[in-house]
Parts: structure tokens; C-alpha cells; sequence
């Protein structure tokens, strides 16, 4: 495969005729009313579409979004990825609807696909992490919708520019552990795994509930002092799987059993993410 091969490539459609480019008034650029998923990609195959497919469906009824046939997106994406191992990004939006916020009445959705590079292996050892100043807002409306308004993450990743630190931590008003910017979290203490609520903020990733099934993890409000405590920490998401993480602030851990044990185990549930693969 050549680097133009793995150059970044999008593809733009309306029902199942494509586009030539995004729609100009396209309501999800002008107002982030759209949502989107990012899909790992395995030797062309998306192991997890059917939870992706399942997550934007329902969001999608929340925002009174109609969505395309499924076949055509997968018939699409296949061909698009081509066989490549890569991160898919699916994006559905309310389609076209000029100047102001009220939606069209009858919206005619425009969706678009994109193939990226993977992303470079993680941190060896283990992720260091700092805590974000900016809190997230709560708008339980649309929490754990993966929804276009990203902006408090793209200013919450603004506020580091250090190549020792990987990720950061954010939190509610209250002071509540809530996700990373791109990730869940998980925290275990003694045998327990937990991971914080997202019905008022945050993402229900799709890597996350695979992680609860397979952990027997308990949803839980989590203090910055839990953290402190814990005896051991990940971050996951859909294109990256389990992250370990060494460090927080000062506090640093060791890998921990537990957490290869999980890693290993989902590995068993996306070829992708077999430790030592990355």
C-alpha cells in the first residue's frame, strides 16, 4: 500500500445517492445538529458495528433524526476501507435547512464517511494524565448522545500543549470525575471496577459497555480522592480499546493484573485489540 493509500478520505451521501461534497447549509456544520461514531477498522471489517449502528439509531430517534438503510452505509464503508486496518468515522446529519434554528419540517439527512489513519500506539508503561480546568455542562437532553457539539472537549484539549502528558480528566460543576476528553475511564478499587454515570454529561462510548459487561463494573460517582485511591485506572474507546494508565498528577501506578486480564478479554471481542497487536 502506497502513503497516498493512507491518506484521509471522505465521501458525502443523501439517502443512498452520493454527493459530491457537503451541502453548504449543511445543519450539521453550521449548528452541530448531527451526530457521529467512530468505528475501528480490522482487515476492512468493523467487528462492533452492530453496537455503533445501535447507539446512533438511538440517538437518532432522541434528536428526531431519520437514518439511511443500514446496508447502503455498510456496503459504503466496505468500500471505502477496502480491507485496510483504519479508524471509520460515520457522521449523520439533519441534512440541509438554511439560515436559523427551528429544523426542516420533513429534513432530508446527509451522512459521510471518512477513513483515517490509526492512531500511534500508546504511551509504553502506562498514560499520563493531568485534570482539566473547564467543567462539563449538564444537559441530560443529550447526555451520552455522541452528538456533533464538541467544543468544551476542543477547549479542554486546548489547555495542554506538554508531550509528557497524554489526556486529560474532566469533571462536572460538582466536581464529579466524568470521562477524558476522548475516553471513558474506569477505576478499580480492591476487585471492584466503576466508571462514572453519563446521564447528565458524557459519552456512552461502546467500548465502555463492553468493558461493564465484561468487568462486572459498577456505575458510580467518582471524587478526584477516589482516584487518588484507586489501585488502578484505564481509559478506553472504540478506536484505541483499553489505555493503562501510569500516572496522574503525582500519583503514579504500576500495570496491574487486573487490567491485562481485561485487556486480554477484549482482545477475545475485537481482533483489534489483542494486547501486543498495536
Amino acid at each position: 500500500m502506497s502513503a497516498a493509500d493512507d491518506l484521509p478520505e471522505a465521501r458525502f451521501f443523501r439517502g443512498a445517492d452520493r454527493l459530491a461534497a457537503l451541502p453548504p447549509f449543511d445543519r450539521g456544520q453550521a449548528y452541530g445538529d448531527a451526530l457521529f461514531e467512530t468505528l475501528r477498522a480490522h482487515r476492512g471489517e468493523l467487528p462492533w458495528w452492530d453496537a455503533h449502528w445501535a447507539r446512533l439509531s438511538g440517538g437518532a430517534q432522541r434528536l428526531g433524526l431519520p437514518t439511511p438503510d443500514p446496508r447502503h452505509v455498510r456496503e459504503a464503508a466496505a468500500d471505502l476501507l477496502a480491507g485496510r486496518d483504519a479508524v471509520l468515522k460515520l457522521i449523520l446529519s439533519r441534512g440541509e435547512g438554511g439560515r436559523g434554528y427551528a429544523p426542516p419540517a420533513r429534513p432530508e439527512p446527509v451522512w459521510t464517511l471518512s477513513r483515517h489513519p490509526l492512531p500511534p500506539p500508546a504511551r509504553a508503561g502506562g498514560l499520563r494524565l493531568r485534570w482539566c480546568e473547564l467543567r462539563l455542562s449538564e444537559q441530560p437532553a443529550l447526555a451520552g448522545l455522541k452528538h456533533c457539539n464538541r467544543l468544551e472537549q476542543v477547549l479542554a484539549r486546548a489547555e495542554w500543549d506538554d508531550p509528557d502528558i497524554d489526556e486529560g480528566l474532566l469533571r462536572n460543576a460538582a466536581g464529579e470525575l466524568v470521562c477524558a476528553t476522548a475516553a471513558n475511564v474506569f477505576v478499580l478499587h480492591g476487585e471492584q471496577w466503576r466508571t462514572p454515570p453519563v446521564d447528565r454529561c458524557g459519552v456512552a462510548g461502546v467500548c465502555r459497555q463492553r468493558l461493564i459487561e465484561l468487568s462486572g463494573a459498577r456505575i458510580a460517582v467518582l471524587s478526584a480522592d477516589e482516584l487518588q485511591r484507586a489501585d488502578a485506572i484505564f481509559l478506553c474507546n472504540a478506536v484505541r480499546g483499553i489505555l493503562p494508565v501510569a500516572r496522574l498528577d503525582e500519583r503514579q501506578w504500576a500495570p496491574h493484573p487486573a487490567v491485562a486480564g481485561l485487556r486480554r478479554r477484549l482482545g477475545d471481542a475485537h481482533p483489534a485489540f489483542v494486547p501486543g497487536d498495536d
